[in-house]
């Protein structure tokens, strides 16, 4: 399926079939100026919660007035830090639904388990806010393309945390790309191969401890007695992460297939993966290697090694971008380097930041109107579709074919079923 991802914001989407009561009765708060602070609040104050509010703060035009957690140890915390930085408590809220009919708040920052991102995500889409929500921004396949038709229909600013596309070594790379130095971009590959000694060792279930709100923590995802592991280590579990292709691989993932210039899903995917080193409690692969051919022919490459003690070309995670002319070799952490002709000679490289600070501040200019986001929901919503494709191929173990248009795996009953999920109520997203 082919997007304008310029025009996208302007664009009327299909229905979303919500099952929750639509927009209508929400207040809209005007849109703040360019001199006025924009009003935020957080949901999720773990650590990287805690990280955005700390580089969200940094920005002249930010005031949060909220913040949203679960867990009340934690949102106390988090209250103190941001009343010190800003000489002005926010209020607290266990419950992100208390936010919806708040008019005072312009946007929001979505920071919870993977499980939450979408049906927060799109019930604050619905109230009228803006949202910078982490990544992956969907848990399964269909909750991108609902995240995406909520953002065009109410034309609400949505930016993912892939926070290299606000890197200025992202921003010379595009340069680099749009030169032709490279010559045309074939086929680009992801890796992330960071080392994961083990997963944790099986625990009892046991009472929720009493500053944690478990029900709500679990949200739509099945009804289960507390445990520590689940709670600590999420996205161990499918009820509400995705392993290690959707915790880190959508950073090189969304890296590769922006370098790749596609613009639409793939039409063909092959995985592999197994657990062959990494000892613990996981319901996910210690290794994958998932391959999706595009139909011009384009080719993207993600691998993963949890068990390798070493890096790829210097760095545990990256990409290369392979053209007829050249190729670049690509870290998030900041850096990349270009290799020319047949004999590889070195040409332009670059040092520098990893986006984080940036692409935050970029939501917000975005929001007072200075500029646009360097991501957007259909952004989120293809990036995250190759992690979730990926996924359903490996769990299969065959070839998926898959029609962009009708955004359908082509005779596989199995594997449409697998691009959705059942929700638990009142959380259900039609």
């Amino acid at each position: 399926m082919q997007y304008d991802r310029r025009s996208f914001l302007t664009t009327t989407g299909l229905a979303s079939g919500l099952a929750f009561v639509g927009a209508s009765r929400f207040r809209r708060r005007r849109e703040p100026g360019a001199n006025e602070k924009v009003a935020l609040a957080q949901i999720g104050t773990g650590g990287r919660g805690m990280a955005l509010m700390s580089w969200a703060m940094e920005h002249p035009h930010v005031q949060f007035v909220a913040l949203c957690d679960v867990n009340r140890q934690r949102a106390g915390r988090a209250a103190e830090f941001v009343a010190g930085k800003q000489g002005r408590r926010p209020k607290l809220i266990h419950d992100f639904r208390h936010l919806l009919e708040d008019a005072s708040v312009d946007a929001a920052i979505v920071a919870t388990p993977h499980h939450w991102h979408c049906p927060i995500g799109v019930r604050l889409i619905e109230s009228g806010k803006h949202i910078y929500i982490e990544k992956p921004a969907s848990h399964v396949f269909r909750e991108g393309r609902l995240l995406l038709d909520a953002a065009r229909r109410h034309n609400r600013i949505v930016q993912h945390g892939t926070q290299m596309r606000s890197s200025a070594v992202t921003a010379k790379a595009a340069e680099l790309l749009a030169s032709g130095l490279l010559g045309e971009i074939k086929m680009t590959k992801a890796w992330g191969v960071e080392l994961r000694r083990r997963f944790p060792d099986p625990v009892p279930d046991t009472v929720p401890p009493d500053w944690l709100d478990w029900d709500l923590w679990l949200g739509p995802a099945p009804e289960r007695p507390f445990n520590m592991n689940r709670f600590r280590h999420w996205n161990n579990y499918r009820d509400y992460g995705n392993g290690e292709i959707g915790g880190d691989g959508p950073h090189d993932i969304d890296i590769a297939r922006w370098a790749l210039g596609v613009n639409t899903h793939p039409i063909r995917i092959t995985a592999h993966g197994s657990r062959i080193h990494v000892k613990g409690e996981t319901e996910f692969p210690d290794n994958m290697m998932v391959a999706y051919q595009f139909p011009n022919d384009k080719v993207l490459i993600y691998e993963n090694r949890n068990f390798a003690p070493y890096n790829m070309h210097g760095w545990d995670n990256g990409n290369i971008f392979y053209g007829t002319e050249g190729y670049l070799v690509f870290s998030r952490r900041g850096y990349f380097q270009t290799y020319l002709g047949a004999k590889e000679e070195k040409g332009p490289g670059m040092r520098g930041g990893a986006g984080n600070r940036e692409h935050v501040h970029n939501f917000i200019d975005a929001l007072v109107g200075k500029c646009k986001t360097s991501t957007t929901a259909f952004d989120a919503h293809f990036t995250c579709a190759l992690v979730h494709l990926g996924e359903v191929a490996f769990r299969l173990e065959r070839v998926l074919h898959f029609d962009p248009d009708k955004e359908q795996a082509i005779g596989d009953d199995e594997a449409n079923a697998m691009l959705t999920k059942k929700y638990r109520p009142p959380w259900r997203l039609a």
